[in-house]
C-alpha cells in the first residue's frame, strides 16, 4: 500500500513539473553533425511506442534561446515561436504545410514508397520503421500539389524528426518526382529544406541523390518555371551542396544554422573555435547567399507574391492594364523647367546635393509594390545596389537601383553610392533572371563611379562591369534606365545600356568626374569647372550626342520631396507607356532595337 502512495504521487510531481531534459525542442536543438550519432541499436528502436500522442497545451517547453519555460499552447498560437524572445521552434512537416496551404487545398504525391536499403546497411530498416511509426511519415519530405494565397504551387516540406531529415534515395526520389510533375504541370517548385546532409546508411547511393535533384531543377528552370528554396534550421550538408541553394528565389528562417560542413567538423579541422553568429541565415545574407530573411507570420504571403510576379500569364494581363491606362490619356508631363539656363559646373553641383532625392525615393512612388532581393551569390551584398521585384499598374518588373544614403552613417552603409563587384554581379544575376521570366528591367544610374579599392580589383571590377554590359545586350526584355543624378563612367554604363535612357534635367552622366578630367588632361584638379564646360556631360548636351532619348524637365532645380510626388506620378505613366510600346515588339526585335541604337553613335 505505502509504495503504490509513493509511486502515485512521483507521477503526480511528473505531471506538475516537465522534465525538460526530455522535451527536444528549440532552434538550437541538436547540431547537423552529430545528427546520425545518436544511433542506438535494433532493441532499443524497436522498444520506442509506436504512436506519441500530441504535447498538451497546458505542458511547457523550453525555449533554448531564452532557457524559458513556455506553455505549448503559447508556442502554437505564436507560429511556434518563443513569446518571450521571438526564438524559431522547428516546425514539422504537416504542420508547415497547414501554416502554408490553403485549407483542403494540399494533395500528397508519393504518400509511400517502398523501402530501399542499397548497401544492406544493419538495423537499417528497423530505424526507418520506428521513424514511420513515431512520426507517422513515410519518409523525411512530405510533397503535394496545393494553392497558396490562391496561388497553385508543389510543395515540399522537409521535417527534421525523421533522421534528421537526411537525404536518402526516397527523400531525392520524391523531390524530383515533385519537381518533375512541376514542370510537367508547369507549376511553381517551394521546398522547405531542413537536413544534416547525406544519410550515411545509404552511402554512395545517397549523394547521387545531389546529382538527381539539381538535374530535375534544371529542367524545371530552363521550361520558365519559378523555384523558391526555403532555408530552415538546419540546413547543412549534401541538401545545401544541392536543391537548397538552387533556388530562384533563396529565403531562410531567422537564425537558422545553414552550411555545407557543419561546425563541429569546421572546429575540429582547423582547430579554431567559430566566430558568433557564423553560418546562420544572417551571415549568409551579409555574404549575398540568400535573398532574404522571412519571418513565419510573411512567408505565406510572401510566397504567393512571388509566385504571382513570375508568373507569365500575369504579365500579359498586366500589359493590357497598362495599354487600358495609356489609352485613357497621355501624361502631362512637367514641361516647365528651372528658368535659369545653369552652367555645366552648377549642374555638376547640383546633381551632387544631398537633398536630391535618392533612387529608393523614386521606387517608392513610382511602383505599386516592391520586393527587395539581396546578394551576388558569390560574396556579398552590396548596399550600393539596390534590386528586386516591383509592379507597374500589376504590371511585374525587375528594378536595379544605384543608391546613396543621405546621412553619413547611411552613405557608409551605401559605399557612397560606388557599387563594388558583388554590387554588379548581384545586378546581373537580377537582369538573368527578369530575362527568364519575360520580365522587364527599369534601372536608375547615380553613382559617382565604380568603386575604386584594393579590395575591387582582387575581387575583378572590371570584369563585373563588363558582364553587365554584355547581359543588358543580349536581354530579350525591354530595358529602360533613368539617370537622377550622377552618372559617372562605366559605373554608371553598367546599369544604362537601354532601349531608352532618360536624364533628370539637371542630372550629369559622363566619361569621369570633372576632377579626374582636370587631373588627366590638365594635371590639375582646380580646373575642374573649365572641363565641365568642355564634357558635354548635362542633359541638353547629351541629347544632342542621341546618348539619351529623353530630358525630364525639373520644377525646381533641386528636386524637393514635395515636387517629387507630382514629378513620379507622370515618371509612372510615361514608364507605362514605354512598356506598352515595346509590348508590340517581339523579343528579338526588343534586342535588335538596343544594339542598334548603340551601334549608331
Amino acid at each position: 500500500m505505502l509504495k503504490d502512495f509513493i509511486r502515485k504521487k512521483q507521477e503526480q510531481r511528473a505531471v506538475r513539473r516537465p522534465d525538460f531534459s526530455r522535451i527536444k525542442t528549440g532552434v538550437n536543438e541538436g547540431s547537423a553533425d552529430n545528427a546520425q550519432s545518436r544511433d542506438t541499436d535494433a532493441a532499443k528502436i524497436n522498444a520506442q511506442p509506436a504512436f506519441v500522442p500530441e504535447v498538451p497545451d497546458n505542458v511547457y517547453r523550453k525555449c533554448n534561446y531564452c532557457k524559458k519555460a513556455i506553455l505549448n499552447a503559447d508556442v502554437r498560437n505564436n507560429l511556434y515561436r518563443c513569446p518571450r524572445c521571438g526564438g524559431y521552434f522547428r516546425v514539422h512537416a504537416r504542420r508547415r504545410i497547414e501554416l502554408l496551404a490553403d485549407e483542403g487545398s494540399f494533395k500528397e504525391l508519393n504518400a509511400v514508397q517502398p523501402f530501399v536499403n542499397p548497401l544492406n546497411f544493419p538495423n537499417y530498416e528497423a530505424k526507418v520503421r520506428a521513424s514511420q511509426e513515431k512520426f507517422g511519415l513515410d519518409e523525411a519530405v512530405v510533397s503535394g500539389v496545393c494553392s497558396i494565397a490562391g496561388e497553385r504551387a508543389v510543395l515540399c516540406v522537409c521535417d527534421g524528426r525523421f533522421i534528421m531529415s537526411s537525404m536518402g534515395h526516397n527523400v531525392g526520389e520524391k523531390i524530383t518526382e515533385a519537381v518533375e510533375l512541376a514542370t510537367k504541370e508547369k507549376l511553381p517548385v517551394i521546398i522547405y529544406c531542413c537536413s544534416g546532409g547525406a544519410r550515411m546508411q545509404e552511402g554512395i547511393v545517397s549523394l547521387m541523390q545531389m546529382a538527381k535533384t539539381s538535374a530535375a531543377l534544371r529542367a524545371h528552370h530552363e521550361a520558365g518555371l519559378l523555384y523558391v528554396s526555403v532555408l530552415t534550421n538546419p540546413t547543412t550538408g549534401g541538401v545545401t551542396a544541392s536543391f537548397a541553394m538552387l533556388g530562384d528565389v533563396i529565403l531562410a528562417e531567422p537564425k537558422a544554422l545553414i552550411g555545407f560542413a557543419g561546425p563541429r567538423v569546421i572546429e575540429q579541422t582547423i582547430g579554431q573555435k567559430l566566430p558568433e553568429g557564423f553560418q546562420t541565415s544572417e551571415f549568409l545574407l551579409e555574404h549575398g547567399f540568400v535573398d532574404a530573411i522571412a519571418g513565419r507570420e510573411e512567408q505565406k504571403e510572401l510566397l504567393a507574391r512571388l509566385i504571382r510576379m513570375h508568373d507569365k500569364t500575369v504579365l500579359t494581363d498586366g500589359t493590357k492594364a497598362l495599354k487600358s491606362f495609356a489609352e485613357s490619356g497621355q501624361a502631362e508631363v512637367q514641361k516647365k523647367g528651372a528658368e535659369k539656363m545653369l552652367s555645366a559646373w552648377e549642374r555638376v553641383q547640383l546633381s551632387r546635393d544631398a537633398k536630391r532625392p535618392k533612387a529608393l525615393d523614386y521606387i517608392e512612388r513610382i511602383f505599386d509594390s516592391f520586393t527587395e532581393l539581396h546578394g551576388d551569390r558569390c560574396y556579398g551584398d552590396d548596399g550600393a545596389i539596390v534590386g528586386g521585384l516591383a509592379e507597374l499598374f500589376g504590371m511585374p518588373v525587375t528594378v536595379i537601383a544605384e543608391q546613396k544614403g543621405r546621412s553619413m552613417r547611411e552613405n557608409l552603409q551605401r559605399n557612397f553610392g560606388m557599387p563594388s563587384p558583388e554590387g554588379y554581379r548581384k545586378a546581373l544575376r537580377l537582369m538573368r533572371e527578369a530575362d527568364d521570366f519575360g520580365r522587364s528591367i527599369i534601372c536608375f544610374v547615380d553613382t559617382p563611379g565604380a568603386y575604386p579599392g584594393i579590395e575591387s580589383e582582387e575581387r575583378g571590377q572590371g570584369e563585373a562591369i563588363a558582364r553587365c554590359l554584355y547581359e543588358l545586350s543580349g536581354v530579350k526584355v525591354p530595358v529602360l534606365s533613368l539617370v537622377i543624378s550622377e552618372g559617372g563612367s562605366g559605373g554608371a554604363l553598367a546599369l544604362a545600356v537601354a532601349n531608352e535612357v532618360w536624364m533628370m534635367e539637371n542630372a550629369v552622366y559622363s566619361i569621369l568626374s570633372p576632377e579626374g578630367f582636370a587631373s588627366i588632361l590638365y594635371k590639375d584638379a582646380k580646373k575642374a569647372k573649365e572641363a565641365a564646360e568642355l564634357m558635354k556631360l548635362t542633359a541638353e548636351d547629351l541629347l544632342s550626342l542621341k546618348v539619351i532619348d529623353r530630358i525630364i524637365p525639373e520644377e525646381e532645380p533641386c528636386v524637393s520631396m514635395k515636387s517629387l510626388d507630382a514629378l513620379c506620378r507622370d515618371l509612372k505613366r510615361d514608364m507605362a507607356g514605354f512598356l506598352v510600346r515595346e509590348a508590340a515588339l517581339s523579343a528579338e526585335e526588343i534586342r535588335t532595337e538596343r544594339n542598334l541604337r548603340y551601334r549608331g553613335i
